[in-house]
């Protein structure tokens, strides 16, 4: 399952989001996009850059940056072979790990 924190964007951060972002769009507040947990580090996505990059807004407590990230590069086993969505080096599971277990749990 995925973490179920999410964050909003204080304005200087949406901002510059906004000016670096390649559709010049970002939401307002995002969702931590990694498995669930309660405490540490969480990372909303907040628009993909060139091939292979996207950027996150990252916090921690009161801490918020934004970050821009290596997307991971792994793929899953199943027929369809979906990647990751995640980035480079992230803690806990493949996100199509907990995509699976969301669609069991409204099922």
């Amino acid at each position: 399952m995925r973490c179920t924190h999410w964050r909003r964007l204080p304005p200087e951060l949406a901002r510059e989001a906004r000016e670096r972002s390649a559709s010049g769009c970002v939401d307002s507040a995002v969702r931590c996009q990694l498995s669930a947990h309660d405490t540490g580090e969480h990372y909303g996505l907040l628009d993909d850059l060139e091939y292979g990059t996207a950027l996150w807004l990252h916090w921690c407590e009161t801490d918020v940056a934004l970050a821009v990230l290596p997307d991971c590069p792994t793929v899953g086993a199943g027929p369809d072979r979906e990647g990751c969505r995640l980035f480079l080096d992230h803690a806990e599971r493949h996100a199509w790990v907990d995509a699976e277990g969301e669609a069991s749990e409204g099922s």
